[in-house]
Formats: structure tokens, sequence, C-alpha cells
């Protein structure tokens, strides 16, 4: 299977000699599950797109610092892109940004929520196990990082798991597009440095917490066996 991976953003480059741009996590965290994937990498914020929409089986969407609501041409681009993607029902994965804008693209809506920062380690919990689940907890932890929040879904999309922060947290819509809030490919050392980073416009208390957060250690190669799965599902 050859994996499209759409880049809506770039690693502060201070980063990236330890962390490597965005594509790169999925390329490690996807290929560390399935060594004989491959990928192509489409720089969209640059305006790169494949010739040919079937140059790949599936695609998967970034995260990104941008919100998909902003009036930024290449984020106008990237939602046509999706529908059309969609009306082929092609597979599509989303994370973060992608999940938002996935859900923006075909009739949802994302906004800023009023319940600020999400960072650190989350918890989310499914409702019911869809064919791709692996079948254990229903519960799972994944590093998170975001402001904006989907508040209604994409037409036809289905919530699958959530919590009281985050209600739309994992999202289907039909059998071909499938999306996360959560960052299941970054590192814990990645989420401080964000952490750090953002200090003052996340806010004292809840950047103590996400600090503190990660204790524990994330879920993020149980969800790429999630994301395999229902890619690899015919």
């Amino acid at each position: 299977m050859k994996l499209g991976i759409l880049k809506t953003d770039a690693v502060l480059p201070k980063w990236v000699p330890e962390f490597g741009e965005y594509p790169d996590m999925f390329v490690a965290l996807l290929g560390r599950i399935d060594p004989d994937l491959e990928f192509a990498v489409y720089d969209v914020e640059e305006g790169e797109y494949p010739a040919e929409i079937d140059e790949v089986d599936a695609y998967l969407i970034t995260g990104s610092k941008s919100s998909v609501y902003e009036d930024k041409p290449w984020i106008h681009r990237l939602i046509e892109f999706v529908r059309e993607l969609d009306a082929r029902k092609k597979k599509i994965v989303g994370i973060c940004f992608g999940h938002q804008l996935v859900a923006q693209a075909l009739g949802g809506l994302t906004e800023k929520s009023p319940k600020g920062w999400g960072v650190g380690l989350h918890t989310h919990e499914f409702d019911s196990s869809p064919d791709w689940h692996d079948g254990g907890s229903a519960a799972f932890k994944v590093l998170v990082s975001h402001q904006d929040q989907v508040v209604r879904n994409a037409e036809g999309g289905q919530t699958l798991a959530g919590s009281e922060f985050c209600e739309n947290a994992v999202v289907q819509v039909g059998d071909h597009i499938l999306t996360f809030q959560g960052h299941p490919e970054f590192l814990p050392a990645y989420s401080r440095e964000i952490m750090d980073y953002r200090r003052e416009m996340i806010g004292e208390s809840t950047y103590e917490k996400g600090q503190a957060s990660l204790a524990v250690d994330p879920e993020g190669e149980r969800i790429g066996c999630w994301i395999l799965s229902f890619l690899k599902d015919a």
C-alpha cells in the first residue's frame, strides 16, 4: 500500500534534527508497524499535489498550527481536494488539523473552543468497537495539542470516541474517512517542547497539568495499528 501524506505545516527548524518533519513522524510510526508501506509526501501548504488522485492508495492529512477556518488560499484548495477525494470514496485519515478540515470541508463545523487548550496526554473512550478496532480497552491515551475543536461533524459522520473535554475525538464517515483529534505520531519529548514553546499562550495551569500528564506513556502505536487496519480494509 502507498500512502500519500498531505503536509500542512513545518516543524520549527531547531526541532527537525531530533524529531523530523510531520510526515517523518508518520513514516516512523506506521513504518514500524508495516515495513512494506510506501509513502509519498505532498506539501500542500506550498501547493504540492499529486498529478493523479490514484498515484497513491490513500491519503493522510497532518496537523498544523493553522486553523481550518482561516482565509488562506492553500486551505481553500485543500478543502476542495478533500471534497474530490470524498466524491471518489478515496480513503482519508485526518489528524488534528486534518480531522478538523475534513469536518469543515464536508458540511461540519470547527471552532475555537471556549474550553481552551488541550495539551499533553488525554484519554479518549470509544462508545463501541468499529471493525478496525483491536477489541481491547475502549479507552486510549493520546497526545494532543489543540484549541480548535469539531463542534459539528461532517455530513454522515459518526462520533466513535471522545471525552468530556473533546466530544468528537474520533469520527468516521462511511467506510472511507477516519479522523482523530489526537496525535498518535507525537513523541512525549516533542509534546513537551511544544508546551514549553507555547507556555504563555496555553496558560500556566493548563501547561503544568499537560507536562505532568507526560509521566504516562501514550498509545501511539496502538492507534497506528487502527489506522492501518482501517486503510487496508477493502
